[in-house]
């Protein structure tokens, strides 16, 4: 019977706070904790792929060893959103002594999704539980978790990955899978990604199943992405008047290319503020950064994403050079 191959993110997910990638200084902090066998209540707020949830499972690990199962609870808010997931399930888990060991720890993943009523219940049974259980929440945007929660927790952010990090990790992970990644493909990874980690992995995953050897074209026809020339030539043209060839350009990456509406958008925007003093001025980026938000909240509230990027075009032309 054939093993079930399982999905890189994981295959490759850190076993120890060692493999952890980037954020030397939190890592060193959580490492710290282990030494001393304690830890206060924590936030890892930041980026989704960044490693919160990756670093949370490598500090449980490093803490509890076999008996991990035991003594760590790892919930997703996002799926539990209510009141009574802190009324039962962390509950019963947090009031109960640890296995051969002084505290046990919940995991509270997306906790920014909890409802207002969930995270004032979960405040109480912090404080109520302390000497048996520490809690690790993770969160995208910790401006969305009730201020008397933050105030219990030592505040962890977890920033992009640098392309050096992302770069790093791809190669190791290109040599253990026998892929060919050429430098084209990297940079284009990278581009894709933002400095999340997560995506940049299962970017690579897809093209893998084309082939060992990864090149640049494959990268974008994987992540549905134009390549920032095309973009960017699609601008120019629009600042040059060109406005069929610029909606030219704008049909092949819709229709050829197979872009949704919002991916062109924001393509758009950031090759907008890519372009030198001499091709658009700051003040004209100034002002077509505040039509490309216009009308990227039509696109979100339902209007017609084609009608709304030839619009977009149009404005564009406004800044001929």
């Amino acid at each position: 019977m054939t093993q079930i191959e399982i999905p890189w993110v994981e295959k490759y997910r850190p076993n120890s706070l060692d493999d952890v990638m980037g954020h030397e200084g939190i890592t060193k902090r959580l490492k710290a904790y282990v030494k001393q066998r304690n830890l206060p209540n924590m936030l890892f707020s930041g980026p989704a792929g960044t490693g919160k949830t990756s670093s949370a499972i490598a500090l449980a690990r490093e803490l509890f060893g076999k008996n991990m199962g035991m003594n760590f609870l790892e919930l997703n808010a996002s799926d539990e959103r209510g009141i009574d997931v802190v009324r039962n399930t962390i509950k019963d888990f947090a009031r109960t002594l640890a296995f051969d060991t002084d505290f046990k720890i919940i995991f509270l993943d997306e906790c920014d999704a909890l409802t207002n009523d969930a995270q004032q219940a979960l405040r109480r049974t912090m404080e109520k539980y302390t000497k048996t259980c520490r809690f690790c929440l993770s969160c995208n945007y910790s401006s969305k978790i009730i201020e008397p929660i933050q105030s219990r927790c030592v505040i962890y952010r977890f920033k992009p990955l640098s392309p050096e990090d992302i770069a790093k990790q791809i190669d190791a992970i290109g040599k253990k899978e026998g892929l060919t990644i050429d430098e084209g493909a990297k940079k284009a990874i990278n581009y894709v990604c933002q400095g999340d980690l997560r995506k940049a992995i299962n970017i690579l995953q897809g093209a893998s199943s084309t082939g060992k050897k990864i090149t640049e074209d494959i990268i974008y026809n994987v992540s549905s992405r134009a390549r920032p020339e095309q973009v960017r030539e699609m601008i120019m043209l629009a600042l040059q008047a060109k406005f069929l060839e610029a909606r030219k350009k704008l049909d092949e990456l819709m229709y050829e290319q197979g872009m949704s509406g919002e991916d062109v958008l924001l393509q758009l925007y950031r090759e907008t503020m890519a372009l030198e003093e001499n091709e658009l001025s700051d003040k004209a980026k100034i002002e077509l950064v505040d039509i490309i938000g216009e009308y990227d909240f039509r696109m979100v509230e339902g209007a017609n994403e084609r009608v709304q990027l030839e619009a977009l075009l149009a404005q564009f032309m406004k800044y001929k050079k």
